[in-house]
């Protein structure tokens, strides 16, 4: 009975969330202008860079934010000729702000229906994919075996959806502000099992090898977009050109070589 009541809570909840950016979407979309035009009249894009998920983005010892986000930024406002603005954001947040028009462009968004409902992606920019993260031991085959489990998400991500529309009823979805909350709860014990993109898995897979955690289950292969309002399509357009030219030229490549170690996907 717990567990239907936090799904019929958690959906609720993300039912209005979505409500209410949708509210804001339409608005937005009627009322603001070509945010190409806008950003080449003003000399300067403002993207949305998430804080609070390394190594896409994280606030470094030097307290600036640094990341593979970081510096795909810095190469589309040098394409476009323009100055950088980058907007520190989380995961709650990144999509409010790109459709109140707070910023011109978000990085770091997985594709799916709900999300393509009031934004619009870009070409992918670089490898990704959702799994579950618990005990070696742990027999798991699929999400059934998360009957009577609590398993950690942040709120509103791609593993948060995932995970409340598929895992058994008697499952504890327990959901969490950013990345770094749920990864600390899962390693103090407040949760059995993490649901969490690859790149921080395999970080936490690394820095942990005593605790004897392995990869359980994939959940879905989710490449990395950028985003811009919908029907913003000479933006969009334009970011994927820029997109196109550093995957062309190896670039991007070397940045995912660095920051995620592991290789750009041959096609977006």
């Amino acid at each position: 009975m717990m567990r239907s009541g936090l799904f019929a809570r958690g959906i609720g909840a993300m039912a209005l969330s979505l409500a209410g950016v949708v509210g804001v979407a339409l608005y937005a979309t009627t009322a603001a202008a070509d945010t190409l035009d806008d950003v080449r009249k003003a000399g300067v894009i403002r993207i949305a860079v998430p804080q609070d998920y390394a190594p896409f983005g994280s606030m470094g010892s030097d307290m600036t934010l640094q990341g593979y986000d970081v510096e795909v930024a810095k190469r589309t406002a040098a394409a476009m000729h323009v100055r950088l603005e980058i907007v520190p954001v989380t995961m709650a947040n990144k999509i409010p702000y790109l459709v109140s028009n707070k910023v011109d462009l978000a990085l770091n968004l997985g594709k799916n229906p709900e999300r393509a409902k009031v934004i619009d992606f870009t070409e992918p920019y670089a490898p990704y994919y959702t799994a579950v993260f618990g005990p070696k031991a742990t027999a798991m085959s699929d999400l059934g075996a998360l009957a009577g489990q609590k398993i950690g998400v942040v709120s509103s991500s791609q593993e948060d959806l995932y995970v409340t529309q598929h895992a058994p009823a008697s499952a504890q979805v327990v959901r969490y502000q950013d990345n770094s909350a749920a990864v600390a709860a899962f390693l103090s014990g407040q949760v059995a099992f993490l649901a969490t993109g690859n790149i921080v898995g395999a970080k936490l897979l690394a820095d942990n090898p005593q605790r004897g955690f392995a990869q359980k289950v994939l959940l879905m292969n989710s490449p990395v977009c950028a985003a811009v309002r919908k029907g913003d399509g000479a933006m969009r357009d334009a970011v994927n050109q820029v997109l196109s030219a550093e995957r062309a030229s190896g670039a991007l490549n070397t940045l995912s070589l660095q920051w995620l170690k592991q290789p750009l996907d041959a096609k977006p």
